[in-house]
């Protein structure tokens, strides 16, 4: 998966989890944490990739 891709991702999935967060009033609910969760995957994936692009 490119930067690109992840970057549309990112932005897919946060506004995802704010709709939700908006829809149950909560961050602590179990679906808005797993959103933030798949968020946070998303983001880490992103920064491997700038990493690994930075070394070579």
């Amino acid at each position: 998966m490119d930067r690109l891709d992840l970057i549309s991702r990112i932005e897919d999935a946060r506004q995802l989890l704010y709709r939700m967060h908006m829809e149950y009033g909560s961050l602590l609910h179990p679906e808005v944490i797993q959103q933030s969760v798949v968020l946070d995957g998303l983001i880490n994936q992103y920064n491997r990739v700038k990493v690994g692009k930075a070394m070579n």
